[in-house]
């Protein structure tokens, strides 16, 4: 059997009941990075030590048919650095291909940073998608939020401390300046900071400088009567507060179905009236 473990995604006192039975008498554990579970044993008082197998992304699909084999034979514990297996974490090879083969697949649940932030955001819970990490390159990643414009849903993404501000600005241009998010840093440890406000101001707080593990919480894109002319009125409102007019017009269409030519003509005509 194959038991994917969630482990705390910083308090250590997060760790549950399950989790220490699970190490204490596990024997053989696959995990991101071996250092990592040490530590982990150690800071829980958990004196078993169990045969260590590294379950990384750069080694995952090539070890998926030998840890499925494996686990015929004995249950194996899969762990991430922090929260659960699998999710923008090692793992999902593993579970693919031990479901094909038929060998059991569990879980041991327990802290998540994604339903954390998601929670302490203060943004619409009952309907939500986690997005991982932007693309790193500024162009995959203007047209990924490009795609998310019009979803009505809150939207989640893990980020870097280093990329924190130009994922911001990209989502400010793309969303528009005003939509609300949230960033969420450090959840559950000692400088825990939920800051919170419009995309273009949080963008201008993270130019000073983010530290830590961080989730942006973004809010869904607000339903817009599809009719031209309240259409046109959003296009240049987004305009107006920032989003360059192209982009204003192709959020403005995701969200109401007209067309996105359509709509930018008529904000440049518009300007030219005014």
């Amino acid at each position: 059997m194959i038991i994917l473990a969630a482990t705390p995604i910083g308090n250590l006192g997060d760790a549950s009941a399950r989790l220490r039975e699970a190490l204490e008498t596990a024997t053989v554990v696959a995990s991101e990075d071996t250092r990592v579970t040490q530590r982990l044993l150690a800071g829980l008082g958990i004196a078993n030590r169990p045969r260590l197998i590294a379950l990384h992304e750069h080694n995952e699909r090539q070890k998926a048919g030998e840890l499925v084999e494996l686990a015929r034979e004995t249950d194996l514990l899969v762990l991430s650095d922090a929260g659960m297996p699998t999710v923008s974490d090692p793992g999902f090879p593993l579970v693919a291909a031990a479901a094909e083969a038929g060998v059991e697949v569990t879980a041991i649940p327990g802290p998540s940073a994604v339903v954390t932030a998601l929670a302490v955001s203060g943004l619409p819970t009952d309907r939500f998608a986690f997005e991982g990490f932007l693309p790193r390159k500024a162009g995959d990643r203007a047209r990924r939020i490009s795609e998310l414009a019009g979803d009505r849903r809150t939207l989640l993404f893990f980020e870097a401390p280093s990329r924190l501000a130009a994922s911001l600005v990209a989502l400010a241009e793309g969303f528009g300046a005003t939509r609300p998010a949230a960033v969420c840093r450090e959840l559950t440890k000692l400088h825990e900071e939920v800051r919170r406000g419009g995309l273009r101001e949080l963008a201008e707080w993270a130019e000073g400088g983010v530290r830590g593990e961080i989730v942006i919480v973004v809010g869904g894109a607000v339903a817009v009567a599809a009719d031209p002319e309240g259409a046109l009125g959003r296009v240049l409102e987004l305009a107006a507060s920032g989003t360059r007019l192209k982009d204003a017009a192709a959020l403005v269409a995701g969200e109401t179905g007209l067309g996105k030519r359509d709509l930018y003509e008529a904000a440049l005509a518009s300007r030219r009236e005014s």
